[in-house]
């Protein structure tokens, strides 16, 4: 974190701030500033670079430190921690509405604060560096720099600079075909206007014309008003069509006359309704196949595809998996306030031979769902789902190549060690239970910290208490950071 970066306290509390920074300067590098009222807030924020602001709500009186909330959040690009006191369960209620970065309780414990600063500067990092990113990794929201992608970005690109022709956009399901779609849009000089996407497949055929085409009063029982339809208002703007297979063929007829005649007709209606609407569209299904069966209008499916494009399957593009899981890793861990995981080369080699039948939204959950049980450890290939790790969902694929580059992870951490001494216990002499117990409960807590990095909301889920509980064990046993491997980590 760069030193010109900085941290501002908006608390009335004046004193108490200026121990807190106090107890915080040996671990963090950064200015620390204070703001007693609203008005020395946005002065401040004017003229300094502040990352992260911790917002005490409680300023003169709740509704005003909600009002700050309010704008800060609403302007976006500074970390918001809300401070709430401890024992005010609607107050925490309203904060967590506007969805700041964290929130802590108050009085202030020096030891959360540093946990939480240290976080919140990974996130500012983290965004830092996303910003800084060479294009070719991130290119309109899509990951990748394999040589399908790069193809695949050179086309998007070309095909943008067209904004009339219509584009059918193949691929499996989660290679995602909304992201290319949105990528042609942004491309585009239809960009300042609406995207408009529509799942076909998720909308019962009786609602989808009233969605797309709209319909007037009294069209239908319960039309109680003119509905403007996404067609109407993707006006000068894109309409993506997902899932067209499962386009019924009575709408396939209407859709073939807005394409033809840039024209169409709301449900009850009996004037056509011109409109300038550029469609894409997009399928998992072979289309030829339906044409053939019968089922999909072969006229429409010419117009649809006058400029097909085909997105890879993630099983063709292995070489983005590493940049595919850094990116997701950074989103539900630090993004959301939580530790950061590493894979070690071994995760990595079984998700590289994995086939990704789900492809890369197979992969986000994935990442997900590691990121909820193993928040701060490292990932080794014994901790993934059984599924990821079989043989026979294995290719035999040399992958070498893709792993070459990555550094070897920090050393797997054993949080088992505080529990030695206890396995297979046998007892040949008088002991002290209340004393062996208490130490049995130090050691879980002390495990439970260390795993979650010294979030104590964390550790108190794991450890199925209530933080309140877990709070007052840490003080009567006298535990601090020291204990927990914490000290000189912030």
């Amino acid at each position: 974190m760069s030193s010109n970066s900085s941290v501002l306290f908006i608390d009335q509390n004046g004193p108490h701030v200026d121990d807190l920074v106090s107890s915080l300067r040996d671990s963090f590098a950064n200015a620390f500033l204070h703001a007693e009222n609203p008005k020395e807030v946005f002065e401040i924020i004017q003229s300094r670079q502040v990352d992260v602001i911790f917002l005490d709500i409680n300023l003169s009186d709740n509704k005003t430190g909600l009002q700050v909330l309010k704008k800060l959040t609403e302007a976006g690009k500074i970390l918001i921690i809300a401070v709430v006191p401890e024992d005010d369960g609607y107050l925490r209620a309203k904060v967590i509405e506007f969805n700041p970065f964290f929130y802590i309780t108050k009085p202030y414990d020096p030891a959360e604060v540093r946990i939480i600063l240290k976080r919140a500067f990974e996130k500012v990092h983290h965004l830092r560096k996303l910003r800084e990113k060479p294009a070719l990794d991130n290119f309109c929201g899509i990951i990748g720099k394999s040589s399908p992608m790069t193809s695949l970005f050179d086309l998007i690109t070309r095909i943008a600079e067209d904004d009339y022709a219509t584009v059918l956009i193949r691929g499996e399901s989660g290679t995602g075909k909304e992201l290319v779609a949105k990528a042609i849009h942004s491309k585009s000089n239809r960009r300042t206007r609406n995207f408009v996407p529509v799942n076909c497949a998720a909308i019962p055929d009786d609602l989808l014309e009233s969605e797309l085409f709209g319909h007037t009063k009294g069209a239908f029982t319960g039309a109680s008003q003119n509905k403007q339809g996404r067609i109407q208002y993707a006006d000068g703007g894109t309409l993506f069509l997902d899932e067209i297979g499962d386009m019924k063929p009575t709408l396939q007829a209407k859709l073939l006359r807005v394409i033809q005649e840039k024209e169409f007709e709301p449900v009850g209606g009996l004037q056509a309704i011109p409109v300038d609407t550029r469609i894409l569209a997009a399928t998992h299904c072979d289309l030829e196949q339906l044409v053939a069966q019968g089922m999909f209008r072969e006229d429409l499916y010419y117009r649809l595809s006058v400029i097909p494009l085909s997105v890879p399957p993630l099983k063709a593009r292995k070489e983005d998996i590493p940049l595919l899981i850094e990116f997701f890793t950074n989103t539900y861990t630090i993004e959301r306030g939580r530790e950061r995981f590493i894979f070690t080369k071994s995760a990595l080699q079984s998700l590289l031979r994995y086939n990704w039948r789900g492809n890369v939204r197979e992969l986000e959950n994935l990442i997900q769902h590691m990121s909820i049980l193993y928040t701060g450890k490292t990932i080794d290939s014994e901790d993934l789902p059984e599924k990821y790790t079989l043989v026979e969902n294995q290719t035999n694929e040399d992958i070498s190549h893709i792993v070459q580059h990555l550094s070897n992870p920090c050393p797997r951490p054993d949080i088992t060690a505080p529990f030695s001494g206890f396995d297979d216990l046998q007892l040949h002499q008088q002991v002290d239970f209340k004393e062996m117990i208490s130490e049995f409960e130090t050691k879980l807590i002390l495990s439970a910290l260390r795993t979650t990095g010294g979030n104590k909301k964390e550790a108190a889920k794991l450890l199925n208490l209530k933080r309140t509980t877990l709070l007052e064990k840490i003080k009567k046993k006298k535990l601090t950071p020291d204990n927990w491997c914490l000290s000189g980590n912030g």
